[in-house]
Parts: structure tokens; sequence; C-alpha cells
């Protein structure tokens, strides 16, 4: 029976694991107290042996010995061979139990899909989950000692009620040399097509579903048969074992009192009972026993898999799914709660300083804003305002990047040539003529260079500005620059008189590009 004390730790509490080192059902005591007592009478004959039987040239001998002993066990690496054994081994032991077939999902399926209140009906119900759960005592008899223990022969599942004796003459004159647990699987999906042929089963729908959930239910048995099959590696599991025993086998030597070997030499505490060898023993080799339990947890171990209950909640659970609960419903009536806009179930006395905590809304809701204001502004982007977005990498290439804008590169005096000076070709003269270029790069530069002579770029002319204006009135407020006024020549042809025009103070007539370095 599985040892749970989970309700014991559902607080902690202090000593709260303290009051479980005291239990002897499913405890480490129980799995190693015979190695333990094997480990300490070897210990105990070699230390009388060394104190009362060795002359003192054997003495002498057996303390190079043991000096060799106790430095080789620090050659074996105990810590990461049997920390990795034991993860795996949980890992498949945990992944075991989730392949046991449950038919929670399968029942509902049945229950709801296949109709019929007649008795032919509830036959066809009880036939389906039927077959499923024979599936499941029929996989489980092959891994589980405790099943088989419970089922020796098929006539005990016959008599169970798993099968009828019609069925046991058709199972055994199907000859097969492998495990015939997938028969059921196949008498069901026989059983479900004769369903839908005498509409039992509505739609070809709900046919597909109870097909899937069927498979799935036959995966989880077929994974069971297949952990049970294919074990963990034999040569990792003896590598992990020798290498527990040589341990300790070094430690019966390696550990023992030793005399010192120099007259006049201080010498080790002479401590009877080694308390840290004893403490390791008890660590390493009862991790060693943790494994050899649960590599295999279909035995039974106080913590393998209770698997004679499992068949009997799974055949009662699923026999009242699909037979008595068919179609047997309470009223449906307004709830409690149905003309309240927000339900709130009531709280009891040991309960109510829960309501008094705030709900979480999330881990920023709460957090204070900058104090600054003007960071939690609105700005928006103008657009007139050229943007240079030039990437690190591209630095390093020989081809321009073609988020690099030409009208930035071409002004400065750190311009560079090879983009400003297109070929006749209509490419670009790379100062590497021994590598390809983009086409791509190219592409875009050209094609920025035809975009480039569309647009009038702002110029001097007379000491004037001629042209496009790069600042908007936005960008001019928000730069905080005072505006002065300032003669413009008008571009009438006509020559009519100047007019008067306003420009920021401070601000250059001529606008630098920043070059592209």
């Amino acid at each position: 029976m599985t040892v749970s004390y989970t309700l014991k730790v559902a607080n902690s509490r202090f000593g709260g694991f303290s009051k479980l080192l005291f239990r002897w059902k499913g405890s480490i005591y129980k799995l190693l107290y015979k190695e333990f007592i094997v480990f300490v009478v070897l210990y105990t004959m070699l230390s009388v042996v060394y104190r009362r039987l060795l002359t003192e040239e054997q003495k002498h001998l057996y303390t190079k010995v043991a000096q060799y002993c106790n430095r080789s066990t620090d050659l074996i690496p105990m810590s990461f061979v049997l920390g990795f054994y034991v993860t795996l081994i949980v890992n498949r032991w945990w992944a075991q139990y989730t392949s046991i077939p449950l038919p929670d999902q399968l029942m509902c399926v049945i229950s709801s899909n296949v109709h019929g209140k007649d008795e032919r009906g509830r036959i066809l119900r009880r036939t389906l989950i039927r077959y499923a759960n024979l599936s499941a005592v029929l996989i489980l008899r092959s891994v589980s000692i405790r099943v088989l223990k419970r089922f020796p022969t098929m006539d005990h599942v016959v008599e169970a009620g798993f099968m009828t004796q019609d069925e046991h003459k058709k199972f055994e004159s199907l000859h097969s040399d492998f495990n015939k647990y997938w028969i059921p699987c196949v008498w069901f999906t026989n059983l479900a097509a004769q369903a839908r042929r005498d509409g039992r089963i509505r739609d070809d729908v709900a046919l597909r579903l109870l097909m899937d959930e069927l498979n799935l239910y036959r995966a989880k048995c077929s994974m069971l048969f297949h952990y049970d099959w294919i074990s963990i590696p034999l040569v990792y599991t003896q590598v992990v074992t020798i290498a527990v025993y040589s341990f300790f086998a070094f430690c019966l030597i390696g550990r023992q009192f030793l005399e010192p070997l120099e007259p006049g030499q201080e010498g080790d505490l002479d401590m009877y009972i080694p308390l840290s060898t004893l403490l390791q023993f008890f660590f390493y080799a009862g991790w060693l026993k943790v494994a050899e339990q649960i590599i295999n947890p279909f035995g039974e171990d106080d913590d393998d898999f209770e698997t004679n209950k499992l068949i009997d909640r799974n055949l009662q659970v699923s026999l009242l799914s699909v037979d008595d609960m068919y179609q047997n419903l309470p009223p449906a009536v307004k709830d409690k709660y149905w003309n309240e806009s927000t339900a709130q179930p009531p709280y009891t006395t040991a309960t109510a300083a829960e309501t008094l905590k705030p709900s979480f809304l999330g881990s920023t809701f709460d957090m204070r804003m900058c104090e600054d204001m003007e960071q939690s502004q609105p700005m928006e982007a103008s657009s007139a305002v050229p943007r240079i977005q030039t990437p690190l990498l591209s630095r390093f290439f020989t081809a321009a990047s073609p988020a690099i804008s030409i009208k930035h590169l071409g002004r400065g005096p750190r311009s560079h040539p090879h983009l400003q000076r297109p070929r006749v070709d209509g490419g670009f003269p790379s100062p590497h003529p021994s590598r390809a270029e983009d086409p791509e790069a190219v592409a875009c530069i050209q094609e920025e260079m035809e975009d480039e002579s569309r647009v009038s770029e702002p110029t001097m002319a007379g000491g004037h500005l001629e042209g496009n204006w790069p600042l908007e009135d936005s960008e001019i407020q928000r730069k905080g620059l005072p505006l002065v006024q300032v003669k413009a020549p008008s571009t009438d042809s006509t020559g009519a008189d100047q007019q008067e025009a306003w420009e920021p103070q401070g601000c250059p007539r001529s606008i630098p590009f920043p070059e592209a370095e």
C-alpha cells in the first residue's frame, strides 16, 4: 500500500519533516537496515583484527594499504553517478504511473454518445466500457505481480466478470505469439461501428470522438507494456551498483583508526564508532535503495502502485457512469446567484481572514509612475526631421546597408566617395574589388538617389534660405527656440515684394546632416 503523508506536510512548521523520521513503513530504515548491519559488522571485525591480532610490522603494512584505499575513494564520482541515475529512475517511475489507463474520459464519451434507455442501449454501453476495463486488466496482469496473484489464470478473469464464457472461447481461439491485451480494444471498435449502423451513435462525429478516446486509452496500455519490456540498460545499473559497493569496500579498510608510522608522530583521534563513514553509507547506500525500490513500481514494496485498488475503482466508476447515470440528471433550476451580478460564496469563521486580502491584479499594478510628469507626456514624432538608422554591424561590411540613407552619407567632410559616385554600368565601386557586391543593397541605394533627386533640399542662395524648411512649428516649439523676423526673397517670377517670414533664433539656416561613421 502506498504510504501517503501529504496531510502531515500541508503546512510548514518547526520540525515538520522531523516527525516523518519516526515512521517505519516505507522508510529508509526498513529498506537499508540489513545492509547497514552487514557494513557495521565487517567494519568492527577489521577494527578488532587491527587492534588485537596484528603485529607491529603487519600494522605498518596495513597502514599503508589503508591510506591507499582512503585516497582511492576520492576517485569514484559517487554524487554524479548516483544523482544522474536516481533522477532517471524517478522520471521513469512517474511516467509509468501516468501511463496507467483510466476510463474516466472514455466513459463520459460513451455515456453522452451511445443512446438508448432500453435494454439494448444499456447492453451496448456496459459492454463497451467492460471491454476497456478488460484490456486494462490483461495488461496489468502482464506487468504487475499483485494483479497476477489476484488473477493467475483467465478463468479467474471470467469469474470476476470482466469476460464472458463466449468471449473467453473467442479470445483463446485467436492464436498469437504476442501479448493479446489489444483484442478487447478491437472488439470495442467493431461494437461501436455496429452501434453507429443501428443509429445508437447518431453521427460520424460522435463515432470519431469515441474512437479517438479509445485510441488514447489503448496507447496507455501499450506504453505500460513497453515500459515493462524495455528496461534501463543493464550496464548502467551495473556501473552504479559496482561504484557504490566498491566505494564502501575501500571505506571498510581506509576509514579504520591507524597508529602513527613514526614514533612520536601525532595520530588521528581514535573514534571507535566512525560517525561520518556511517552517515556516508546511510546517504549513498540509501540513495541506491531508493532507485532499487522504484525502478519497477509494479511489485509488492510499500511504495509500489496499488494496481488492484485501481482496477476496483475503474470498474465501479465506469459502470456507474454509463448505466445508472445515463440521462439521470437533477432538475435544472436557477442557481443561488441568479439575480446577482457578482457571485460571492460565503466564508466560514476559520477562513474569514482571507477576505481582507486584496485580489492580485498584476505585479506592476501598484507601481508608482515616475515623479517627472514630463516623462509621462505623449509625444508625436515629426516626419520632417531626418532620422538615421545605422546598424553597428554595417560599419564592418563593404556593401552599404539598405537602412543607411544616401542623403545622410553624402554630406559632410567624411562622406563615402564610393557611395556618391556611381559607375558607368549603374553600380557603385567597392573598396574591395575582389568581393562580390550585394545586389539588394545596390538597388536600394539607387532607389534612394532617385528619390533624392525629386525632393527639393534647403539651400542657401544669396544668404537666404530656399526650398523646404526642415523644422515645423511643433518642432520649433519643442526645442524652445525664439523666433526672429527675417527677409526671404520671393520665389514669384513677377518680382513681387519680399515677404516677411519667421525663423528660430539660434538655429542655423543650413542644417548640417549627421555623418555616418
